[in-house]
Parts: structure tokens; sequence; C-alpha cells
């Protein structure tokens, strides 16, 4: 566990991290891309944070790769790529950085690094990990193989990577329903998350897919009574749902899709009033470049991906520690399942 009040005094002999107006005017075009949602007073707090670490990106020679569902400080004030776990697997590949620093949860920094062995992969907090990725293990993919042989297993990226290794193939929320559809065979295995495979069993009838018993904190939480409730209480509001949910919130909301394609929707379809049924960060991160949604509640916070702040970004810079390893032969086979993920999107995309 990290020793806040050492990193903070040690941070303070430094930088000067004191809340700045000066500062935060300065860089009003960065705040301008959280002003919705970033008061003023806020971005005075956060400024000297987002400064110092986009110096030390440079002195280090460093990106920040960050999810979605980061905070809109993080998202908007420090991340060099942004994106769902495809987007960033796939950028992961192409980066020309010595030190790659991940906001996300554990296993997108494993993911990067088995992608990028050579290259230091930087978790600003390795608790940061997330319940999915823990509901199954090696053993657990070898269980599934003895319940139904012969079947290729389908990994969701949301895993760590030895489940990657004992996989076939991986996948994203993006790209699930492709790649089964891609796999041979009738019968397909999907693990761990039990929501995503009915999910997208309901979109490749054509395969019989069975999956592990996990799922997501976050989206699990979800019901379709909250989503009619919300459609009572708001009528004509549009309700887009993650495949993580379970099917009868998908079947409730009006599009599923990952949160990449959440983004794209919005963008694209310019709802006077959307709910979002996904972590809560996702909103804020979208709600400036369509200054005319709504977005509106419910939302679940994910306390994983909330681990990752400024000024755990700003320590794991400075002192560059909290460096992720993935042992050899796991990373050399798991990157087999995440390159064949990577290729068969990019084919599909082509095709």
């Amino acid at each position: 566990m990290l020793d806040l009040t050492s990193i903070r005094d040690e941070l303070a002999r430094h930088y000067d991290l004191a809340a700045s107006l000066e500062l935060a005017e300065s860089m009003k075009e960065i705040h301008a891309r959280m002003d919705r949602v970033m008061p003023w007073p806020d971005w005075a707090i956060h400024a000297p944070y987002v400064a110092a670490i986009n110096r030390l990106k440079r002195e280090r020679n460093a990106v920040v790769l960050a999810h979605n569902y980061m905070t809109p400080q993080i998202y908007h004030g420090i991340a060099d790529v942004v994106g769902d776990s495809l987007h960033l697997a796939i950028k992961a590949t192409e980066v020309q950085a010595d030190v790659i620093v991940q906001c996300g949860v554990h296993f997108m920094a494993e993911t990067s690094k088995i992608l990028n062995p050579a290259k230091t992969v930087l978790m600003p907090d390795l608790e940061a990990g997330c319940s999915l990725a823990e509901s199954i293990t090696a053993e657990g993919i070898a269980q599934m193989r003895a319940r139904f042989p012969g079947a290729p297993v389908v990994s969701y990226v949301n895993t760590t990577a030895e489940v990657k290794a004992a996989s076939d193939i991986c996948c994203t929320s993006a790209n699930a329903a492709q790649i089964v559809a891609a796999m041979e065979g009738d019968t397909v295995i999907m693990t761990p998350d039990k929501w995503l495979a009915q999910n997208v069993a309901n979109q490749v009838p054509q395969k019989r897919v069975v999956w592990w018993d996990g799922a997501c904190i976050v989206h699990e939480r979800f019901t379709a009574q909250d989503l009619r409730d919300f459609r009572d209480w708001h009528p004509g509001l549009k309700i887009i749902a993650h495949p993580e949910c379970p099917p009868d919130v998908v079947a409730e909301a009006d599009y599923a899709g990952s949160t990449a394609n959440i983004q794209g929707w919005v963008e694209q379809e310019r709802p006077r009033q959307v709910m979002l049924v996904t972590e809560c960060s996702m909103a804020g991160n979208i709600s400036d470049a369509n200054p005319e949604v709504e977005f509106l509640g419910p939302c679940n916070m994910c306390p994983y991906m909330q681990k990752i702040t400024l000024e755990k970004v700003l320590w794991s810079l400075h002192s560059m520690t909290g460096a992720v390893e993935v042992e050899p032969g796991v990373a050399r086979r798991a990157r087999v399942a995440v390159e064949r993920m990577i290729d068969l999107s990019r084919r599909l995309a082509a095709a």
C-alpha cells in the first residue's frame, strides 16, 4: 500500500503543488475540455499536478495511456492516448516512448507490458485491480477446457496475464461478437464475464457460447427496472448500456456498446438527454465535446479505477516506481492471444 503521507512530503520538496489561480489561468485551454464538469476552483487545485506531470513526461520520455473511466483531470489533463481497452491495446503496440504510464487498472498495465517487454510500464497504484479479472485463474480455464473439449477459449482482456496465456485469443467489449463469430467449431468458451458472454450469444446465435461465472461489480448492479424508472421520469431519454450489463438491461437500452462505441453513438446521434449505463467518469469525459447533450444518472463508480489519481501519477513518474513485470514465459504466451485479437480485429475492420 502506498504511504501517501511520505509521498506528499517528498513531492512537496520538489514541486510547488499549492492551488494556483494564476497557473490555472495559464492552462485554461486544458480546462476548456472539461469546463462543464470541472469547477474553476477545482481546476486551480489540479493544475499544478497536471503541469508537473506533463513536464516530467517530457523529461522521462513517457506517455500516458488512459482508459475512458479515468477522471476528467487525468483524461483531459495528462493523457496522450485515451480510449477503451481495444484502442489502448492497439496503441500500446505503436508507442515510441521509453516509459508507459498506465492510467487504468492492473490488467491494462500488464497488457501494455506484454506488448512492450523492453519498455518500462508504470502503474500509479499497483492495488488498482479488477474484481472481474480476479474472478478467474488459469486453473479455471483448464476446467472449462475439460468440460468442453476442443472448444476455443476467448478471454476478455479484463484478465490477468496468466489467464491470457492459457487462452486461445482475447477480446474486448468492442469486438467480442466478431471474435466469437470468427472462431472455428460450434462451441466457444468465453471467460470471465458471464453477462458479456450472454449478450454475445444473443448476437451470434450460430454459436453455442458457454461462459465462466464472473461479472463486473460496476455493471452487474444495474437493473432493467432502473432503466424503466428513468424513462418514466424523463420521457424521450435515450439510454446506452455497456455489454457487461445483464442481458435484460441491454435489451431495455436504446443502444449497447463498448466505451468507444458509446462515445461514438452520442457524438453521432446527439440526443437531447442521455443516460450512460456504465462507470460514472465516462459521461464527465465526453460532456464538453457534446454541449447540447444533457447527461443524466444513474452511474456506478469503479473503486479500482478511482485509485488512480494525479498525485499517484506524479509520484510514479518522479520516483519511477510501480513498474509492472510479467514473467517472460507467461508474457510470450499471453502476447499470442492479445496479438491474435488485434490482428483479427484489423482484418475484420478491413473486410
